[in-house]
């Protein structure tokens, strides 16, 4: 009986921890969510002409030409702080929200460019590697 139920035990805690996803978040991932949260404002292709982006004092910029403006590099640092709503504490009147809910979850490793793995929301991490791979080039 006693096996019984360390086989069963080691059973369940085998098929939870089959179940915890240890990937990391890919573009695809990203796409719903970027559906979800930020295609009303910045369009479905992700170049500012949503249905709403008429209505924000600020228009939403275009999201394809992130690398361009910086450079032909992607500031994956500087993307997760505008989204998370760190980098956007200046802005006046209504504009772009933040995203809590990006923020909730699980936490996989993610460098940002300064070789530092640093723990990231996995929903934040799918998000931007959507965005990183909309990206226009040259």
């Amino acid at each position: 009986m006693t096996r019984l139920l360390i086989g069963a035990w080691l059973g369940a805690a085998l098929g939870i921890a089959a179940c915890v996803p240890n990937e990391m978040p890919q573009a695809s991932d990203g796409r719903g969510l970027y559906m979800e949260y930020c295609a009303v404002c910045h369009g479905a292709d992700g170049k500012g002409d949503g249905e709403m982006a008429r209505a924000t004092t600020t228009p939403p910029k275009n999201l394809t030409l992130i690398s361009l403006r910086h450079g032909d590099r992607f500031p994956r640092a500087k993307v997760l702080s505008t989204i998370d709503g760190y980098a956007r504490s200046d802005l006046d009147g209504p504009g772009m929200p933040e995203f809590g809910e990006l923020l909730e979850g699980d936490l996989v490793p993610l460098n940002t460019g300064d070789g530092t793995m640093t723990p990231t929301p996995r929903k934040l991490v799918a998000l931007l590697e959507y965005l990183e791979s909309i990206q226009q080039t040259r």
